[in-house]
């Protein structure tokens, strides 16, 4: 039988209980430190005094929904974001206000210290109500937004026109920019930064919007202006996939320098062993051949601008015995020093760009070693423009086969159109068409979230300029010369490449390195590992009836194991008598080899290591 208990909690003023008045109680960064009254008329007492500046400007308050508690916090690290106050439906922002601030008469920490504009967090928002615009002002509203593009983080509100994008769009095309390549530091140089890019010849959009020049976007741009036709191209351009123009990548479109540094420390060891970093000698246990290590100067390091590819040492090192003990002085090979060359990881290549020699925090010598590598832009590589419409290549196309209009453009970038209904990225429409005006008329077009320019002014814009107002022309086909019965909409778009390269991602193997415990391929392109084949996929094979297929890609640990036909349990051989052994029946002749998975004999161990019994039943194979 279920039982509910329902607990009652009341908070009441000192004195007789008739006379008891409800209190609410106020909490000081979470610490108790009294009661009130009236929890909203204290609340207001608070604001009016903080927008008078006897209260610190960063404190805010709220008024809880469900307890009635009053909560006041002044601790750092909280989000806040300012508000224009309201009062009687009218904003405390008058025109006077914005005249002298463009004026430099008034600045933004005066109009907070008047009251004017104030700092909310996520807590005290609880307890207003904020309007979009001065349009949208009733009696009831408390604040005003300072500006619609506040409400849009620093990465979304660089997306041109992103009101008109569906809002997951929005959210897409702000995490991908994260990802585009540009100049992340002004001194890359001078650093040591892992797996970093650097694109050339990086430019300013044409459409942009307010927080570009907010954000001083110019000096760190992450992309670059390509003419882009909205069209399918043979099928090459299907499932979010772009076609590219060869020309375009000759001429340097989206090309950007690859950065990997490699690491090695002459480290201390107990007994007073050092490692060593020079050019190893050939009685050094794991000596490799004089091949690889013919780019080592005489230091054991590498030269400046040499091109190295994988496997090739480009630090070499020596390090002393592993395991050292009492009984090691008297061994003639105690003295035999290993290996411990840094080389170029597997699938890798490029060309030596920068060698540091310095110190750690310990006082050791540590060798640092820069490597670049060139990427023109190849099949596999990804990009995406601003609205989160992100594709790889899947065709890269010669100049002279690729579509062009009336008046001789070809295309950087083809794109699906079945990638625009779905998505809804109206905008991604809307920056084609103010990109070409821009083009045309030799300037930026503004298009900053709420307050952009009108998009029907600029397609009006393009007519004035002998272009349909569409934003389509007339395409030629490349390969034959006709006209193409469609208009084509084609623009000029600002496009990002993405530091997904398929040069970084690549991976194959046939025979390579396996795990100790259960001898299979180990995992993971760094580790020259396999690719796994999992259980869809082996349903792949068994529905195309691939079965020899299937046994050889579940070959990767196959071993022949002795087992007992008496007792089902793995037996061994003893060598030393060459006789076959049961762990129960001792020497017995019935013992059949069994091919199976290594780790499959593993897991029958593991079972065993629990006092369970595995008892395998052999059956003749037909």
């Amino acid at each position: 039988m279920k039982r509910k208990c329902t607990i009652t909690f009341a908070r009441w003023a000192c004195g007789p209980i008739s006379e008891a008045i409800p209190m609410a109680e106020v909490y000081l960064n979470g610490v108790f430190v009294g009661e009130v009254d009236n929890a909203e008329e204290f609340r207001d007492k608070i604001i009016a005094e903080r927008r008078r500046g006897a209260l610190p400007e960063r404190m805010s308050v709220q008024v809880a929904e469900v307890t009635g508690d009053v909560n006041l916090e002044t601790g750092k690290g909280r989000v806040q974001r300012p508000l224009i106050v309201v009062k009687n439906g009218k904003p405390l922002l008058t025109d006077a206000h914005l005249t002298q601030l463009r004026k430099h008469e008034l600045s933004w920490q005066d109009l907070v210290k008047q009251g004017v504009i104030e700092h909310l967090d996520a807590a005290e928002e609880e307890n207003t109500l904020v309007a979009f615009t001065a349009s949208d002002l009733t009696e009831a509203h408390t604040h005003m937004e300072v500006t619609p593009l506040a409400i849009l983080g620093l990465c979304t509100s660089l997306v041109p026109f992103a009101n008109y994008n569906q809002s997951a769009r929005l959210n897409a095309g702000s995490k991908n920019q994260k990802q585009a390549l540009g100049l992340y530091a002004a001194n890359y140089l001078v650093r040591m930064d892992m797996d970093t890019n650097v694109l050339h010849e990086a430019q300013m959009p044409i459409v942009r919007s307010d927080m570009h020049i907010i954000s001083d976007y110019a000096s760190h741009p992450s992309g670059q202006n390509m003419i882009v036709a909205i069209m399918s191209y043979k099928g090459y351009n299907m499932e979010d996939a772009i076609i590219i123009n060869k020309a375009s990548l000759d001429r340097g479109l989206a090309r950007n320098t690859y950065f990997r540094p490699s690491v090695a420390e002459e480290l201390r060891y107990s007994g007073g062993l050092v490692d060593e970093v020079c050019i190893p000698d050939k009685d050094v246990k794991g000596y490799r051949s004089e091949k690889d290590y013919r780019y080592l100067e005489e230091d054991g390091i590498i030269y400046p601008e040499a091109s190295v590819q994988e496997e090739d040492v480009i630090i070499g090192k020596t390090s002393p015995p592993r395991f050292l003990s009492g009984m090691d002085e008297y061994s003639l090979t105690s003295n035999i020093r290993r290996e411990s060359s840094v080389s170029m990881p597997h699938g890798e290549k490029g060309k030596v760009d920068f060698v540091l020699l310095t110190e750690n925090d310990e006082g050791n010598r540590m060798v640092q070693v820069r490597i670049r590598d060139q990427r023109v832009p190849e099949i596999g590589d990804k990009f995406t423009s601003r609205h989160g419409q992100k594709g790889v290549i899947g065709l890269i196309v010669p100049q002279s086969d690729m579509p062009f209009s009336v008046s001789g453009i070809t295309p950087d970038i083809i794109f699906s159109p079945h990638g625009i209904p779905s998505r809804m990225t109206i905008a991604h429409l809307i920056e084609l068409v103010g990109g070409k005006l821009g083009s045309l008329e030799g300037r930026y077009i503004d298009g900053t979230a709420f307050d952009a320019e009108d998009p029907d002014a600029l397609r009006k814009a393009l007519v004035s300029h002998g272009f349909r107002e569409s934003g389509t022309e007339q395409i030629y086909n490349g390969e034959s010369g006709e006209a193409m019965q469609a208009q084509i909409f084609i623009g000029s778009m600002y496009y990002l490449k993405l530091k997904h390269m398929v040069a970084n991602k690549l991976h194959s193997r046939a025979r390579g390195p396996i795990q100790l415990l259960t001898r299979q391929p180990t995992e993971g392109r760094a580790k020259e590992g396999g690719l796994r084949l999992g259980e869809m996929e082996k349903d792949t094979f068994v529905a195309h009836g691939a079965s020899l297929l299937l046994k050889e890609r579940f070959d990767s640990d196959r071993t022949l194991v002795p087992v007992c036909e008496e007792s089902g349990l793995i037996a061994y051989i003893d060598r030393y008598r060459n006789v076959t052994v049961s762990p129960i029946y001792g020497d017995t002749p019935k013992v059949s080899f069994v091919e199976m998975s290594y780790a499959f004999k593993l897991f029958l161990d593991e079972l065993m290591s629990l006092g369970i019994y595995p008892k395998l039943q052999l059956e003749d194979r037909y």
